[in-house]
């Protein structure tokens, strides 16, 4: 079983940046395929950016050359780095883990861990 916990989220002003931490529990993070989901209040959560087992790295387009996905091996941590960030970025931020690597990365489906969230606000 595999745990996850989200950290770095807050309140920032438009523009700003803002890193986000995933911790992993357990030994197989390193097989994880590691996403980052967003849902704003009132909308559906989507896709934000997932980083595969080979470290390819895919990016939803509204966030595209914004935010960098990346993952540390050997401390079971994913990271969102989140630079030039807009009021529409608001939401509660989400880490998932996928076993499968299916390649529907976009998919929350394929998802077999989630971490609690956390919060980010942009203001304008």
């Amino acid at each position: 079983q595999v745990q996850l916990a989200e950290s770095g989220g807050g309140l920032v002003q438009a523009g700003g940046s803002l890193r986000l931490s995933c911790a992993a529990s357990g030994r197989t993070f390193s097989r994880l395929v590691m996403g980052w989901f967003r849902q704003a209040p009132g909308k559906e959560r989507e896709f934000v950016a997932t980083i595969r087992r080979s470290a390819n790295t895919y990016y939803a387009d509204s966030v595209k050359g914004r935010f960098t996905i990346s993952r540390d091996n050997a401390r079971n941590t994913a990271h969102l780095q989140m630079n030039s960030l807009k009021p529409e970025d608001t939401a509660v931020y989400y880490c998932a883990g996928d076993l499968s690597d299916s390649g529907r990365y976009y998919d929350l489906d394929e998802y077999d861990y989630w971490g609690q969230g956390t919060q980010v606000t942009v203001s304008s």
